[in-house]
């Protein structure tokens, strides 16, 4: 049996990693049983200082890469193609608004403790990019929370405090540090490192050549 440890750096607001973990199950499926995987998911933020009002994402993303609308909607288009052949749920991808994560990957860390890290991530994936809800929003948020299971109560109190602020800030940091510029980043066993959303087959043979050597 091959231990493999994937740190795996991502926003919430991201669909490429949400398509990046997508094919990342397809890969470890592929190399089941002979390998066994533990994943964390860390915090980064592609709009750390949004606040007030999201924007519709279209021209918010037309406006930051200096491209024009229908530019940006190709490209949506093409990603929600890329989703639905992986079976998750883009439907309203084009629909969203900008949206502050830091809420959202505070209730991750938490949900890590309770073993669902990785479902919460999922449903914040899919209630951001399938439902198009404000993924800032507390009643959203605790909606993604009862949906895998965990307590709303203890959710409602670690988002009316300031429970792992330092936890995410301190994600952000330690990898923007190891030069992680964009997501989603895979981090093989503290020591490799896999930038962007790579086909199934690309991750299949790293893992390879990573057990190897």
């Amino acid at each position: 049996m091959t231990n493999m440890q994937i740190d795996i750096v991502s926003d919430i607001a991201c669909p490429w990693c949400a398509i990046g973990y997508a094919r990342l199950q397809r890969a470890m499926q592929q190399l089941a049983p002979d390998y066994e995987f533990t994943v964390r998911w860390h915090a980064f933020e592609l709009n750390p200082t949004h606040d007030g009002q999201g924007e519709p994402i279209l021209p918010a993303l037309a406006k930051k890469y200096g491209r024009n609308e229908d530019e940006m909607r190709d490209a949506q288009a093409n990603m929600m193609s890329i989703a639905k052949e992986l079976g998750i749920n883009f439907e309203k991808l084009q629909e969203r608004l900008t949206a502050n994560t830091f809420d959202a990957h505070r209730l991750v860390k938490w949900a890590d403790e309770h073993g669902k890290q990785t479902e919460m991530k999922q449903a914040l994936f899919e209630a951001y990019f399938g439902k198009a809800q404000d993924v800032s929003d507390s009643s959203v948020l605790i909606s993604c929370v009862e949906r895998v299971g965990l307590d709303a109560d203890a959710a409602r109190q670690v988002l009316a405090s300031d429970q792992y602020t330092k936890a995410v800030r301190d994600d952000e940091a330690k990898y923007q540090q190891a030069g992680v510029s964009s997501v989603p980043a895979f981090i093989v066993n503290n020591k490799y490192l896999i930038s962007g959303a790579q086909d199934p087959e690309v991750l299949v043979k790293a893992f390879q050549d990573i057990a190897a050597a």
